[in-house]
């Protein structure tokens, strides 16, 4: 079950992610594996970084938002403008 969260969790704070950080998305599958990599990158900054463990499912939200962005981030930085779909 907490699987089944983790991904709905991911996929909604990438599709937000993609539209703050590139306005438009790469589309719906690359959104949702971005919030799901960006997912873990977000818990591992709260764990490792801020040692924070646990949370509920808004700071779950929050942290899969702020590492999909960062992620979303280090793609354009790297991609430039190649990376629209």
């Amino acid at each position: 079950m907490h699987f089944i969260v983790f991904l709905i969790i991911g996929g909604i704070a990438g599709a937000l992610a993609g539209r703050v950080v590139s306005g438009h998305g790469y589309g719906i599958f690359m959104d949702v594996v971005v919030g799901i990599i960006g997912a873990l990158i977000g818990g591992w900054l709260l764990s490792t970084v801020l040692g924070i463990s646990g949370g509920g499912l808004i700071i779950s939200f929050i942290a899969a938002f702020v590492g999909a962005v960062i992620l979303l981030w280090i793609v354009r930085l790297v991609t430039g403008n190649r990376a629209r779909a």
